[in-house]
């Protein structure tokens, strides 16, 4: 088996159909779809095993997160590679082999994500690399964000990170690495697993030969309270996972005592004051996190 696709549904039976059905028109590699139902109200690995039979289907009785619900997938996967895929994305060509040549070009290649474009309105680049991050307040920046598919990001090159939605693995990698970081549970776990993939001497590339459309953020809503919370909590845990010494000390610091307190008064201001209780229970959430090493 040349290549796993691995995607995760929660409550998304029409996008996920959606994205089979695309890869089913399009991909024409040595490839298996594997489908983690990862606790979603009804039973969706059973419907979408009826209407696609030839799939992988896995019903997790319990929300596992991003992470665990790829996780649970990867433990089933028989690929050479493995492609870590949003169900709410879709393709219109056949360009994976891009990504594999990619990773075959050098063996310190670990991981390379394509060119993401946002489903919607003019499709413009949601993704073409991102930016390092900076030290203590871990900002960094989407390359070519917003812009339009007019040939300035068709060059490949390597990334800082590569992007959750749509994330492709050599097995050996996997093999060394493990499995993604569960503790997220949403959010910042794809950017604490790319750390973990550099620190193993690997790099991440960038491909723009192949091109996945995003819908964005269905299953959690774009701008919403529960966002917010394990936004706010996860940047707290990724750098007490990544950063060391006076930087850890300081990045904390910086998030508890300036960057959430200002949103939490903003908020206040503008009467979203379940916003305001979403950041009081991410910053409470990362301090009851007993082990904040481990993985699950």
């Amino acid at each position: 088996m040349k290549l796993s696709i691995i995607t995760v549904n929660y409550n998304g039976y029409q996008d996920t159909c959606e994205l089979i059905e695309s890869l089913t028109q399009n991909v024409t590699l040595d490839y298996e779809i594997i489908v983690v139902d990862n606790g979603s109200k009804r039973d969706e690995a059973v419907l979408l095993k009826d209407k696609y039979p030839h799939i992988i289907s896995i019903r997790s009785e319990e929300n596992l997160g991003f992470a665990g619900g790829n996780n649970i997938g990867i433990k089933q996967a028989k690929g050479d590679y493995i492609f870590l895929l949003n169900n709410d994305t879709f393709v219109q060509d056949d360009t994976f082999g891009y990504l594999i040549e990619r990773l075959e070009s050098d063996k310190k290649i670990g991981v390379v994500s394509p060119k993401i474009r946002f489903a919607f309105e003019d499709r413009h680049i949601q993704f073409a690399g991102y930016t390092d991050m900076t030290r203590i307040t871990l900002r960094n920046s989407l390359i070519g964000y917003d812009a339009k598919d007019d040939g300035m990001y068709d060059t490949p090159c390597q990334t800082a990170y590569t992007h959750g939605a749509a994330m492709m693995l050599k097995r050996e990698v996997i093999e060394k690495v493990g499995l993604m970081p569960q503790l997220y549970f949403l959010y910042y776990e794809e950017l604490d697993y790319c750390q973990m993939i550099h620190r193993a001497g690997y790099t991440m590339w960038y491909e723009p030969k192949c091109t996945v459309f995003h819908k964005e953020s269905r299953s959690t809503g774009f701008n919403s309270p529960f966002r917010m919370m394990y936004l706010t909590r996860n940047r707290l845990l990724f750098a007490y996972r990544n950063l060391t010494g006076i930087d850890k000390n300081l990045s904390i610091l910086y998030q508890l005592l300036l960057v959430s307190p200002m949103k939490f008064f903003v908020f206040l201001l503008k009467g979203k004051t379940d916003y305001c209780k979403a950041i009081y229970n991410g910053c409470r959430g990362f301090f009851s996190i007993k082990n904040k090493m481990e993985m699950l």
